[in-house]
């Protein structure tokens, strides 16, 4: 295919460390200046998929702060209330980072097919050439995603032009088909050859089968906006090798120290804590006692059935359309998702040994007291050891004023230890995906090898095996119970929830007890609020949990495309300056004018390249904010 890419800096250094192009413009050189015959096109996939691990500087601010924040995987204010930071997206666009992890997957193409063409090329190189295409085209589909129109063209001398995100996503299935039909599956690689692959080691089979998910995943994100191309593109890669065993998961082994495979959640000055969409999606979902789950210990945390918690109406901000506003639940939930408690631990259970204790340097994770105060002088001190809450973002106004509970360090559930160390795998496409992708596109009618139960059931087995509670899986499917949302396991109960349910709470002032109905939340955003247990609810409501804490652009990018799973709105007791349509009188609606919908472009590229900014910004089809939606979402 004819190559028409963002051409990038490179260094001779870039052979063995990653690239320190720090210009704009940079991203428009040539890397054959070098002499591509001295070089190894293996070297340049390595760097370039190791660099694009993050670094700690770049993983705090844009896996966590953006993507984590935005989709909703842990609690933060930030971007989830329209917030941005223009240091950040710099660095991440031009910094380095995206433009380094580009340069390698370009150099490692340019090169290759510069060997080839002399005759210098080894037996393999047409692979690495192929397998460099489908990495790149990862990496083009994530930037993509974050910012929206991009460059497809580059090497003519001048600064790229920019492209829609239609034509982007267009090139990027067909470089991904033209690409696996490349790939010589006889080929065999050298021992030295394959340690330079961290993902696969030049598996083609594994590289064809990621390629191939990977068509669906980018082919799915067009259905909402371009409905037979995603039909047409998704059905012809379903019906090739896919991505559906636990050993073929796209994962990148992580280390401790300070370089790109340090592990992106490893910073301690963020507790990384438990969102409330978390919450609420998981809360009673699957019918699993928690007393089943937790210690001998925590057994006499486990509150009875249908329980809320004590009510804090002056303290708890109830402007907000979270089910659970204005509650305190002060013990354990009686039934929740069997992935929670591993994937946040509880407040308190310090001899968890995925219990982090993050900041090392003060004992606040350990310290579960604090304070509810009349604004000068304590109420109420708080005991949170052995509760399960989350809270919004936004605005709380004076009840948060008078709130020392809802943001403090050791008296929420906090992201588990297992992803703060550097010693796991890094996960970029898991077999549980691909499973909800093919289940999606069965609900949508489309022809796919399995049905729509089969792959639906088959994801979230999938992903029960994987947190080690795959015994709870029949159970779990066949449950009908409903969470927060309104939304249940079982695929054969599509029964809707009613308006609300009874739930007992005592009022944590008087210590009276009663009972309130709790209303199961109008996603307004998706098909007006009036289905909360439809098929597709479901299968977003497992990918949700099956991609926290791994894939957090993922879920950001679900929501954005179909307003699911349901994510509250953030508080409004004042004004949020960069989400205007929210306010006091409509928090109960949901919009997408409510959640962020991508990055702005760096204020550099406008420097830079005038025109081409200036074509991107009229590609998208709106002025260059946060809350303008990309091409392919709800709009």
């Amino acid at each position: 295919m004819k190559n028409r890419y963002i051409g990038t800096c490179l260094l001779a250094a870039a052979l063995v460390t990653a690239s320190s192009c720090n210009k704009f413009d940079e991203i428009n050189n040539n890397p054959l200046a070098a002499n591509s015959d001295q070089v190894q096109v293996d070297y340049f996939i390595n760097n370039s998929i190791i660099s694009a691990q993050q670094d700690p500087h770049i993983a705090e601010r844009v896996f966590v702060l953006y993507w984590k924040t935005a989709g909703r995987q842990q609690m933060g204010g930030g971007i989830s209330s329209g917030g941005y930071d223009d240091g950040w997206s710099s660095d991440y666009y031009g910094g380095g980072y995206m433009s380094g992890w580009l340069n390698h997957a370009n150099s490692a193409i340019e090169v290759g097919n510069d060997q080839i063409a002399k005759g210098t090329s080894k037996a393999y190189t047409k692979n690495l050439v192929q397998v460099a295409r489908i990495w790149r085209a990862y990496l083009m589909s994530e930037l993509a995603d974050n910012f929206g129109p991009i460059p497809i063209n580059g090497f003519q001398g001048k600064n790229p032009e920019f492209s829609s995100v239609k034509d982007v996503y267009y090139h990027l299935l067909d470089e991904l088909k033209d690409a696996t039909s490349k790939l010589d599956m006889s080929v065999v690689n050298p021992d030295a050859v394959k340690k330079q692959d961290p993902a696969f080691a030049y598996d083609y089979d594994k590289w064809k089968r990621y390629a191939n998910s990977l068509r669906l995943r980018l082919s799915m994100r067009l259905s909402e906006v371009d409905a037979a191309k995603a039909k047409a593109s998704f059905e012809e890669a379903a019906s090739q090798p896919l991505l559906t065993g636990a050993d073929q998961m796209f994962t990148i082994k992580e280390r401790p120290g300070w370089d790109a495979l340090t592990g992106v959640m490893s910073r301690e000055w963020n507790a990384q804590i438990m969102s409330a969409a978390y919450r609420n999606i998981t809360f009673n979902l699957g019918g699993i006692p928690a007393a089943t789950q937790v210690g001998a210990a925590l057994q006499p945390a486990v509150k009875p059935d249908n329980y809320i918690g004590l009510r804090y109406l002056d303290h708890f901000t109830t402007k907000t359309n979270d089910p659970f506003a204005g509650y305190w639940l002060d013990g354990l939930p009686n039934k929740v998702d069997p992935r929670a408690f591993k994937t946040f631990i509880i407040p308190g259970d310090v001899t968890n040994p995925n219990f982090n204790s993050y900041p090392s340097w003060d004992n606040t994770a350990k310290t579960t007291t604090n304070t509810l105060t009349n604004g000068t002088t304590t109420l109420q001190t708080i005991d949170a050891k052995y509760t399960w809450n989350a809270y919004t973002s936004g605005d709380w106004g004076t009840p948060g004023s008078k709130n020392n509970v809802r943001a403090f360090n050791g008296t929420m559930p906090r992201v588990s230890n297992e992803f703060r160390t550097s010693a796991s795998s890094r996960i970029f496409f898991a077999n549980w995906e691909t499973y909800f992708l093919l289940a999606e596109a069965a609900v949508r009618g489309w022809t796919v090898p399995m049905s729509g139960k089969a792959a639906y059931e088959a994801g979230v087995k999938a992903n029960l095996d994987h947190w080690g509670v795959g015994a709870q899986s029949t159970a779990y499917l066949t449950s009908t119970a409903y969470n927060n949302n309104g939304t249940s396991a079982s695929w054969d109960h599509t029964t809707e929830p009613p308006a609300t349910h009874a739930m007992d709470y005592k009022d944590g002032y008087t210590n009276t007890t009663g009972t309130v109905q709790i209303k199961y939340p109008d996603n307004t955003i998706y098909k007006a609020g009036a289905v909360k247990n439809d098929l597709l609810t479901k299968i977003i409501t497992q990918k949700f949990i099956a991609q926290t804490p791994w894939l957090p652009l993922e879920t950001w990018s679900d929501h954005r495309r179909l307003g699911l799973p349901f994510f509250e709105n953030p508080a409004i007791e004042n004004p949020l300056v960069n989400l205007p349509n929210l306010t006091s009188g409509n928090f109960m609606t949901n919009s997408v004018k409510n959640f962020p919908q991508r990055l702005r472009y760096p204020s550099g590229l406008k420097n830079s390249n005038a025109a081409g900014y200036a074509q991107a910004v009229g590609f998208l089809g709106g002025e260059d904010a946060v809350l303008t939606p990309l091409w392919w979402a709800k709009k």
